[in-house]
């Protein structure tokens, strides 16, 4: 018996034509049954040859409307009212077909009269109570077959009982899963006692009470529909972690194809930062992108292959992907091209420090959006090499910049950081000098004095999670190596954004930029390395300090204790995104600008420490170097780094 239901189980989706084939013979036997129903009645008798004529009519009919409405594609076991509507649609129609051919007399009827009607209402109603019956007595089956397989090894509740929260029942009810699904726990008084898809809805009021749920439904898996209900109930998750509970969320809205599964992943860190996420017009955006040549500079680091995945979404003419690394150009350009909605991606390996060889590049691909995303990245590796960080970031940058003014690219889209504003480190100082540059060679367009038509945006955001280079895969490898996990100071915080979420700004910014642009947005509240740390800990089923010890290891050079988005000087105006906001730029003069980065450029090719650093901070003068050699550039260091102390323990 067993074996025989385990072959049920594995039966997937039943064929589309054996669906309408069936579809057709309820139909078919729902006219009959109608007409001997009526007949029976009402002591009326029809010619055999009419009869025959009115199951042909009836069932081709049938047959076209089914069709049309493509009754016969929906997956039985995920019927929904939109596949009820669909029916429903389609038997009104033949009826409608039946009503017609009776009026034209085709059934021998000289006139419309109460025994037609009486017929086709009455198989109206029939043939929707039996194909709407047939497809529930699959279901029914269906979800029998998945309770006696040894897949439905986990006891599963889920929190909630929103429309995303039903998305989830819905899926689990009928796919077999490891999950199952014993019914929905909500935090309202009110909720308890009800059911839904047949499925309790249980109240647990506190730990005490959830705990006994747990215990007597032998419970093994919890589900969030989404990160706000996980933020709501720390308590919860805490417990869950604590009794070794699968902690499952699905942050999608959608549960669909063969890879739905896969989104029933555990709880990350990410889903407990304590803010929403960006959320953007994409019809807006696809219409600024519809048909344009996008490049994307450092199109294999995090932020740049992450837009590359978004891009490809857009019906853009060609994507032009750039990057120096080899082997990071090799597994982006077998990403996108194993991608259905990839059209024309060119992959190009090249250098932006190379004047010539990009002047060759965007000469052949003639972009009309440039999204620079290259760049040196990394605090105390740039500390050490400050001559590379100038090199890159501002010979880059300015390379770049140059060649969207020269061949008229219509908007060039820089990706900044929030250490550019008022940098205590080398990388920051560097990507503020190519800020100053991008938006100086903005205003000298827009002023009349260099001429030109490309809008230059820049974009504006902190630490992004899970990128190269970044906190958490640090701490992912630390947990699992079974620690110390290292946090350069208690008190030391960030603001955290995810790899989609930075994409999102910055395509907004190529909707919302008309040129000489800065883009920041609210980010919610900075949050503690340390509290990120713990947390992560406790994710992985561990107690920090006890099982994962937590080492302090003191700031690294170039590094401080927070970050600002905005310097003071600069005017924040709203956009029409509510999250978004307009920074109004420090006003530079082009020529001085350009020439101080000249020479910036050609003393970091001296490969000259100290000369390079003094002439960022010439450049840049909020520019105050913290636990670096650099400081000596300084005149008051030490009381920059007491104030900012002073300022986070304030916070």
């Amino acid at each position: 018996m067993n074996a025989t239901i385990l072959k049920f189980s594995k039966f997937k989706i039943l064929n589309r034509y054996i669906v309408w084939g069936f579809d057709m013979i309820i139909s078919l036997s729902s006219l009959l049954l109608s007409y001997l129903f009526i007949n029976y009645l009402l002591n009326v008798t029809l010619a055999i040859g009419l009869i025959w004529q009115l199951l042909l009519v009836g069932f081709v009919s049938t047959g076209l409307w089914t069709f049309v409405f493509r009754v016969h594609d929906g997956v039985i076991r995920h019927t929904t009212t939109v596949e009820i509507l669909r029916i429903v649609k389609a038997m009104f129609l033949k009826s409608m077909t039946l009503l017609v051919f009776s009026y034209f007399g085709f059934f021998g009827f000289t006139q419309i009269s109460f025994h037609v009607y009486a017929i086709i209402i009455g198989d109206f109603f029939i043939s929707l109570v039996m194909l709407i019956l047939w497809r529930i007595l699959i279901q029914s089956f269906y979800r029998f077959v998945l309770q006696h397989t040894e897949k439905a090894v986990l006891n599963t509740l889920i929190y909630g009982t929103g429309e995303d929260s039903l998305k989830i029942a819905s899926y689990l009810k009928g796919v077999s899963s490891k999950y199952r699904m014993l019914g929905f726990i909500s935090r309202q008084p009110k909720r308890n006692r009800y059911r839904i898809y047949d499925t309790p809805i249980y109240y647990g009021a506190d730990i005490e009470s959830i705990d006994k749920l747990v215990r007597s439904l032998s419970i093994d898996c919890m589900m969030f529909a989404n990160s706000d209900d996980l933020k709501k109930n720390d308590d919860l998750l805490k417990y869950g972690l604590e009794n070794k509970l699968s902690m499952r969320i699905v942050p999608t809205s959608e549960l669909t194809g063969e890879r739905a599964e896969s989104q029933l992943r555990s709880i990350q860190i990410e889903d407990l930062l304590g803010r929403d996420e960006i959320k953007i017009d994409l019809d807006k955006i696809r219409l600024v992108l519809k048909d344009k040549v996008v490049m994307v500079t450092g199109a294999a680091g995090s932020i740049g292959s992450e837009l590359c995945r978004q891009l490809i979404r857009f019906d853009i003419r060609q994507l032009v992907v750039v990057d120096f690394s080899e082997t990071g150009i090799y597994n982006i350009d077998m990403e996108l091209r194993s991608d259905l909605h990839a059209k024309n991606v060119f992959s190009i390996i090249a250098d932006m420090r190379n004047r010539d060889r990009m002047e060759a590049v965007i000469q052949r691909t003639r972009p009309d959006i440039i999204f620079h995303a290259a760049a040196y990245k990394h605090v105390p590796l740039m500390e050490a090499y400050p001559c590379e960080a100038v090199i890159d970031n501002v010979l880059g940058t300015k390379n770049m910049a140059d060649m969207a003014l020269k061949y008229h690219v219509q908007k060039f889209v820089m990706i900044s950081t929030d250490k550019a504003v008022k940098p205590s480190s080398v990388m920051g100082a560097t990507k503020r000098v190519a800020e100053t540059y991008v938006q100086s060679l903005g205003k000298a367009e827009a002023d009349g004095k260099v001429k030109g038509n490309t809008a230059f945006i820049t974009t504006r955001f902190g630490n992004v999670l899970g990128s190269n280079g970044s906190v958490i895969p640090l701490f992912h490898k630390q947990i699992e190596r079974g620690g110390p996990v290292t946090v350069t100071h208690q008190d030391i915080i960030r603001y955290f954004m995810s790899i989609p979420e930075a994409c999102r700004l910055v395509l907004e910014a190529v909707y919302l930029g008309k040129g000489n642009d800065l883009f920041v947005f609210d980010m919610g509240e900075p949050v503690k390395i340390d509290y990120l740390a713990r947390k992560m800990i406790e994710l992985s089923g561990l107690r920090p300090d006890i099982d994962i010890k937590i080492e302090y290891t003191g700031l690294r050079p170039g590094e401080k204790l927070y970050e600002e988005l905005l310097y003071q000087k600069e005017n924040t105006l709203p956009t029409n995104h509510s999250k978004i906001f307009h920074a109004k730029s420090i006003n530079n003069d082009y020529e001085e600008v350009s020439k101080l980065v000249d020479q910036l450029i050609q003393t970091a090719r001296e490969f000259d420490k100290m000369e390079t650093v003094k002439l960022i901070k010439a450049i840049v003068p909020d520019y105050k170097s913290l636990n670096s050699v650099y400081e000596q550039l300084d005149d008051h260091s030490g009381e920059q780094h007491s104030t900012e102390t002073k300022k986070i323990k304030d916070k």
